[in-house]
This record gives C-alpha cells, sequence and structure tokens, in this order.
C-alpha cells in the first residue's frame, strides 16, 4: 500500500530526505524551495501556494515528492498557457487554480519527479491527477522537465509539449581560446572584440559562498529590479529571498559583478549543478555595449570551463545567443488536462506545435557559428 500526502510547504518537510532524492539540482533543493517560502517570494498574495506531493515509506521517511504549487495565474513559469487558459474561459470553464510542477521562477531543466524508486512515478503522478479531479482544478503542469524523466510522464499518460533554449555545451574545452578556435574566422573575431569592449573600463569580480556579502546583494537587487520592471512589470523575488539564497547554498551560487570607478554598475547571478551552470538574473545601471554578453554569456563560458561543466543554460528565449556559440536545444513539460474535450483539444495542439519546434530548431542549427565541416 502506497499513500500520498498533500503538504502546505516544502520548507516543512526534512531537508536531508528532500535533497536525497533531488539528485543535487540547485533548483529543486530545500535550500533553494524554503528560501522562496521563507522570503515571501512564494506564498500568501504571490499567486503561489505551496502544495508538494510526497510518499514515505513505512519508516516514515520521503521515498518520492513533487515540488508542487497551486496557481492562481500563470505568471513566472515561462511556458505560456494563457491561450488555454483564455479558450477555457470562453468555453465556461475555470482555468485557475491549477497545479504547477515546477522551480518557481526558473526555466531550467531539472528532475520534477524527485524519486527513490522510477517505480513511484505512477502512483505519483497518478496523486496530482486526483487532486486535480477531486477540487475541481482544471489542470497539472510539470515544466522545464529533465529529458530522462520525459517517458515518465509520457507513460503516465501526460501530454508532452516541448519548446527552445540556447544553450552553451563544453565539447572538452580548456580555454575559452579553444572555444573560440571550434567558430568560424568571423565569429572568432566577432566575440574577441565584443569581450575587449565590454572589458574596456570595468573590473569584474567572481564571489561565490561567504564572499558575497549583503553589499553585493544589495547591488545586485537594485540590477534585478530594473531588469525586472522592464521584462515582466514587476519582480518575482524579494530582497529577502538573495540573502536566504546566499546564506543557505552560498557555495552554490557565482555572482558576476562589473565595477566602475569602483561602484558596481551590473550584475549577473549563476548558480551550479552536478552537471551545468545555470544563468539566471541580471542588471546594469548603465549602458555599456556587450557588457550583458560578457557577465551573462562568456563569463559564463570561461566558469563552466574551468569547473569542468558540460553545459550552461542560460534562461529562456534570446536567439542573439545563437551568435555567441550557444546552441538550440529541446525543452520539455508535461500536461495533465481534467475534462476529456479539452483535453483532446489540447493534444491536437500540441502534435502540431511540436512539428514546428522541430522545424525551427533544425534552422537554428544551420545557423550556429561553429566552422562547417565539408565532407
Amino acid at each position: 500500500m502506497i499513500e500520498a500526502r498533500l503538504g502546505d510547504s516544502i520548507g516543512a518537510l526534512p531537508a536531508d530526505q528532500w535533497d536525497a532524492l533531488a539528485a543535487g539540482n540547485p533548483f529543486v533543493s530545500h535550500a533553494f524551495l524554503s528560501a522562496m517560502e521563507d522570503s515571501g517570494s512564494v506564498g500568501p498574495g504571490t499567486g503561489w501556494s505551496p502544495a508538494p506531493i510526497t510518499i514515505v515509506d513505512a519508516e516514515q521517511r520521503l521515498i518520492a515528492a513533487l515540488p508542487a504549487y497551486l496557481k492562481s495565474h500563470s505568471q513566472g513559469e515561462y511556458v505560456f498557457d494563457h491561450a488555454w487558459a483564455d479558450a477555457w474561459h470562453r468555453a465556461g470553464g475555470s482555468y485557475y487554480p491549477k497545479l504547477q510542477i515546477a522551480a518557481p521562477f526558473t526555466p531550467a531543466t531539472g528532475p520534477r519527479l524527485l524519486l527513490a524508486d522510477p517505480l513511484l512515478a505512477a502512483p505519483l503522478l497518478r496523486a496530482a491527477e486526483q487532486l486535480c479531479e477531486s477540487n475541481g482544478l482544471s489542470s497539472a503542469h510539470a515544466t522545464f522537465i529533465a529529458p530522462d524523466q520525459v517517458p515518465l510522464f509520457e507513460q503516465a499518460g501526460w501530454l508532452l509539449r516541448s519548446d527552445l533554449q540556447f544553450h552553451w555545451l563544453n565539447r572538452g574545452y580548456a580555454s575559452f581560446d579553444e572555444f573560440l578556435a571550434a567558430l568560424s574566422s568571423r565569429k572568432r573575431k566577432d566575440l574577441r572584440k565584443e569581450r575587449a569592449a565590454a572589458q574596456s573600463g570595468v573590473e569584474i569580480r567572481t564571489l561565490t559562498g561567504t564572499e558575497i556579502r549583503d553589499e553585493h546583494w544589495d547591488a545586485f537587487w537594485h540590477f534585478y529590479q530594473d531588469t525586472g520592471a522592464r521584462k515582466w512589470g514587476q519582480p518575482y523575488l524579494t530582497r529577502a529571498a538573495f540573502s536566504l539564497l546566499g546564506e543557505r547554498m552560498g557555495d552554490r551560487i557565482v555572482l558576476i559583478l562589473a565595477y566602475a570607478e569602483g561602484q558596481p554598475v551590473a550584475g549577473a547571478l549563476n548558480f551550479i549543478g552536478p552537471d551545468a551552470l545555470y544563468g539566471r538574473y541580471w542588471g546594469a545601471s548603465i549602458e555599456k555595449p556587450f557588457l550583458h554578453f560578457e557577465l551573462c554569456y562568456y563569463q559564463a563560458i570561461d566558469l563552466a570551463i574551468a569547473l569542468g561543466l558540460p553545459r550552461v543554460e542560460a534562461g529562456a528565449q534570446g536567439g542573439h545567443k545563437l551568435a555567441r556559440g550557444y546552441e538550440p536545444v529541446e525543452t520539455w513539460s508535461a500536461h495533465w488536462i481534467t475534462h476529456p474535450g479539452f483535453r483532446e483539444a489540447v493534444s491536437d495542439f500540441l502534435v502540431r506545435e511540436r512539428a514546428g519546434t522541430a522545424a525551427d530548431r533544425n534552422y537554428l542549427e544551420s545557423r550556429t557559428p561553429f566552422r562547417k565541416t565539408i565532407l
């Protein structure tokens, strides 16, 4: 007999047991998710209500979990379902609340099924479905699923959706120059010029762990607010979130700051995972050509090479990353729709959308800056 339980806080669950299931991914770690709760970035008034679904063994230890939230809107997800919500409302239904299985505000791939045994995937997903059915929820959505978990959702009958991101892939480069050598001559020159222009007149400092102090978070918070206000209206994370992240997982954070005349003028925040460097937030108080590319993309490549990490995930969207050596990579989400008729309509849409995504990827792969091999 297996019993799934619904909670109201990930922070209230045992950190060691949760992290034993999280596979080292920083964004489903207990430290990250509890910091989101304790800082007020999720919870009352945010539209993100923690609703973790867990399974325990006979000794009451966690053996499976979903990092799940009841959502009253579709902000902060980066997989857009606004058209679905509009269609369901026009049909007379209520799309919200819905169940979101995700790392809040984080378009980075990772495990969404936290499992001690893959056989627990089916009962865990069935528990999510039953939660929707029993409480009148329109749907459940798992976003930015680690590729090796996609088949588990497909086997459970969830609808798959694909999209594209741009990731830098480390093909065993020993240095940035070795990476540049793989590019065409013109692109190689372009990137060198961009780096030189970006670094001119500024000092770039890389901070991690206890090196990151409140004064650095204060500066970065200013940058983050400015970028958030211009991109999505208001920032998702509170100021307290950054201090809590620094306290709880500082050794997995790299903050890159640019200084001019002794004052911080721009910054980029990265998280270190077991097999990737994740670029998350960026902002600046000055306009300087190519500084964004330097802090977010080129410094990340330097860091990934130094750490021996196989890839850099630089966040959602951004076709400009392609010219800087970041390649198109398919990302996946999975969706369970409660109403059979609505589920069929969404399924038909996704078949057509996946064909378009595949065509886009084929085109973008032909436009990468790497030297072309002549057969």
